[in-house]
């Protein structure tokens, strides 16, 4: 018999909330400018323009994308926009990525098939 799901942890982001972080990090410009900023401590727009071939319209709309996510922080200092990991949230994502991959790969939700490595019964 199948097992019941479990409830997330409270920090874990629910499926919705997951999809919506796992969609923003689904282009190759939104991870490389996550990894510019991770290594840069934060940034400016502008920063981050020059260190990739990217349109500065370009990366203020993947900046929002990442920022809409809850993977990335804004914060206005004078007439700059600084942008920096938001470590926590990526933290918790990463945990909750952990998760759900570990709980696929034990055989956790083995959906009515054959085996524990969820492979479909031979005919």
């Amino acid at each position: 018999m199948a097992q019941a799901a479990t409830s997330p942890q409270p920090e874990e982001p629910g499926a919705d909330r997951l999809a919506v972080k796992l969609g923003a990090l689904s282009h190759p410009a939104r991870i490389e400018i996550l990894r510019r900023l991770s290594a840069s401590g934060g940034c400016c727009c502008k920063e981050v323009v020059e260190s990739l071939d990217l349109a500065q319209s370009t990366v203020s709309q993947h900046l929002k994308v990442l920022v809409s996510a809850g993977l990335v922080r804004h914060a206005v200092d004078r007439q700059r926009s600084l942008y920096a990991v938001d470590r926590e949230a990526v933290a918790i994502l990463s945990r909750a990525i952990a998760g759900l991959l570990d709980s696929c790969c034990s055989g956790q939700w083995n959906c009515g098939r054959s085996g524990t490595d969820g492979s479909p019964e031979e005919q």
